[in-house]
């Protein structure tokens, strides 16, 4: 029954600890529980037999969990949650390179206040500084800041 008792702890805390290395890393608490586990089961192993074979289980366990933690850090799996990419862009991303404050524009929809219009064969989304602009109309960029043409 002894032998059950301890091979149970110590498996529980190894399963613990490699569940926390491979499937869910960073949590510790995961970590911190098998760990625990694992010295309970070598406390156990110190109560129930005698000096020399609970060294032998103690020492046995210590380098399975190692070997354990070994390979969890090693096998890669940090790639699968690690991040490979960063976002591109922000406030400003080069839409409005080429326009000029006094370049004429075409209205293509109604500006009320947003919509679009078209300068140099290219359709850009602007703003209405006075309201209600009806399609067909030509207007005039009075500011560009950042992404935002402002038109009249």
């Amino acid at each position: 029954m002894e032998i059950l008792i301890l091979s149970s702890l110590l498996l529980i805390g190894l399963i613990l600890l490699m569940v926390e290395m491979l499937f869910i890393p960073g949590t510790t608490i995961v970590g911190i529980l098998g760990f625990l586990v694992s010295l309970a089961g070598v406390v156990f192993a110190f109560i129930t037999f005698d000096y020399n074979l609970a060294l032998w289980i103690t020492a046995g366990a210590a380098i399975v969990n190692l070997g354990a933690v070994w390979y969890g850090f090693s096998s890669g799996v940090w790639n699968k949650f690690s991040l490979k990419s960063s976002m591109q862009g922000g406030a400003f991303d080069g839409r409005t390179t080429g326009l000029q404050i006094g370049m004429k524009g075409k209205a293509i929809s109604d500006i009320k206040p947003f919509g679009k219009v078209m300068f140099e064969d290219a359709v850009y989304e602007v703003k209405s500084e006075e309201g209600f602009i009806e399609v067909g109309k030509n207007v005039e960029i009075v500011k560009i800041e950042n992404n935002k043409i402002l038109v009249k």
